[in-house]
């Protein structure tokens, strides 16, 4: 799909548009957007309005045919709820709207001519984008383990977002971006919808190698002799129950000042969770394919902004493995050192996530990072505490973690993945005491969720981090199973904002 700007002035107005179809807004007793209103000049918009045929209301839609002085083939009204109150669920509601109805329609190209910037605090550039990975959205497909491919999606196969000429550039700025985005959305949903026997962790190695060929990016790939010369003895006690050999991917996106900190993204790679010797129930345990949804969206993440050509430093580390059962495996009752040196009894084999994240957050001590982020499908606790709206955000109680916690809440909200900040206090710290070690590995049922991210917490003190729990927003169960691309937005959202402030 292919996305372009249509800059508007006196010489390109909206009537003079040559294309398969042109979509304008409408909204709410009968009222019209300002390009509706231009299309309107032989009153055609006035009486599908004043016939009933579409209430204004946000998503609802009525295409109509010839209509007299426009030059596109067909004009799609397009409600966008209440004028001077459209809120960003209808003009999500809105595009999403528009994208079903092009993806039906004959013709090969259209127009989005909406008020890109009627949501209040957002601007064209953020309609735009919006719009676009709204599309991308829609085009996704997964069919490549299928015998029988599903046909190339039919409709409209090039849009362009009609805008001023005075928001020309920044609205292409801000597609590019989206492109972007999506592109690296796709490749995390690509990565979490592949089945376990395919996707391994030297599925996901050899992933990120092809990346770093593609867009010329630093990679470094540890084996177990390496994890096991670091003395990750913590990573290592998941795989015992395995024969998939357990990947560490390091892959650098060096695009600022070399002086310049990186930021590091840490994600969950377990690509198959059984829970281990602490068996899952088999309901639904196809889903734990889905358990490396972390490293997923830090992989899409970097491709991301790879493709922007981002002028900012991040390094990307993934400790990957699957936690399968057998004689060999981790038993409950045992205890494993970790690279810090603390030592932790494992009272839960389920409870993995955390003991593969502790050793990586110890390894990036070695990158002097500015900021740490970690994203981990780590906790149904936080499924239960925050359902599948928004990931859970836990950081310490500083200043600086404080102002790390904000970034991320706004980008979140900027983008439309939004998260949820989470406590994190010494009183939970208390959960995690042992008789036997430094630590246990859970701390009961009470605030599952808060208690994984203290046990993280203990090994990330030498720096500024935050824990995104995306286990209820990585994906979907049911009719729309799948992975969702998130935290993907989130991410870029943060990073793309941390390299304007770096100029």
């Amino acid at each position: 799909m292919d996305f372009s700007i249509k800059p508007l002035d006196a010489k390109s107005t909206i009537t003079s548009l040559k294309t398969g179809c042109i979509a304008v807004g409408v909204f709410e007793d009968k009222k019209l957007s300002a390009t509706a209103k231009a299309l309107n000049a032989k009153g055609a918009i006035d009486s599908a309005l004043q016939s009933g045929d579409i209430t204004g209301k946000a998503g609802s839609t009525l295409l109509l045919r010839g209509t007299a002085g426009a030059g596109a083939e067909r004009v799609l009204l397009v409600g966008l709820g209440k004028e001077g109150a459209v809120s960003e669920k209808d003009f999500t509601s809105a595009l999403q709207a528009v994208v079903r109805v092009f993806g039906t329609l004959g013709a090969k190209d259209a127009v989005i001519a909406l008020p890109f910037d009627i949501v209040d605090k957002r601007d064209t550039a953020w309609g735009v984008r919006a719009a676009v990975l709204a599309a991308r959205e829609a085009a996704y497909r997964f069919d490549v383990m299928k015998s029988k491919k599903e046909p190339p999606a039919s409709g409209v196969a090039k849009i362009a977002f009609a805008v001023s000429a005075a928001e020309a550039n920044a609205a292409k700025n801000a597609a590019t971006q989206a492109v972007a985005v999506a592109n690296g959305m796709d490749l995390t949903k690509d990565l979490g919808n592949l089945p376990a026997n395919v996707c391994t962790p030297t599925y996901l190695a050899n992933t990120a190698k092809k990346m770093a060929k593609d867009f010329k990016l630093d990679v470094e790939i540890l084996d177990r002799k390496q994890i096991e010369a670091l003395k990750m003895y913590s990573f290592l006690s998941v795989t015992n129950g395995t024969v998939e050999p357990p990947k560490f991917i390091v892959l650098k996106h060096m695009g600022g000042k070399a002086k310049d900190a990186p930021i590091v993204l840490v994600g969950k790679g377990i690509t198959f969770d059984s829970g281990g010797i602490s068996l899952k129930p088999g309901a639904a345990m196809d889903e734990m394919k889905y358990d490396m949804g972390g490293a997923a969206s830090v992989l899409g993440t970097m491709r991301a902004i790879a493709e922007m050509k981002l002028k900012l430093n991040v390094i990307m580390v993934i400790p990957s493995c699957e936690n399968m059962p057998s004689g060999s495996a981790t038993k409950p009752g045992d205890i494993v050192t970790s690279m810090s040196g603390q030592t932790i009894e494992i009272l839960n084999t389920d409870a993995e996530g955390r003991l593969v994240l502790c050793d990586a957050l110890t390894y990036v001590e070695r990158f002097k990072p500015a900021v740490v982020i970690d994203a981990a499908t780590l906790t149904g606790a936080c499924i239960t505490a925050l359902g599948h709206h928004n990931s859970g955000l836990f950081t310490r109680n500083d200043e600086a973690h404080d102002a790390l916690a904000n970034e991320l809440l706004a980008a979140g909200k900027e983008a439309g993945d939004t998260a949820w900040r989470m406590p994190i206090e010494d009183s939970y710290q208390e959960q995690l005491k042992s008789n036997f070690a430094d630590m246990a590995n859970i701390g009961g049922p009470a605030a599952g969720a808060v208690t994984a991210a203290c046990f993280l917490e203990r090994y990330t003190r030498k720096y500024t981090w935050a824990h995104l729990d995306i286990a209820g927003t990585a994906w979907k169960s049911g009719a729309a199973k799948g992975s969702t691309g998130r935290p993907v937005p989130l991410l870029t959202t943060f990073l793309i904002k941390r390299a304007q402030a770096a100029k």
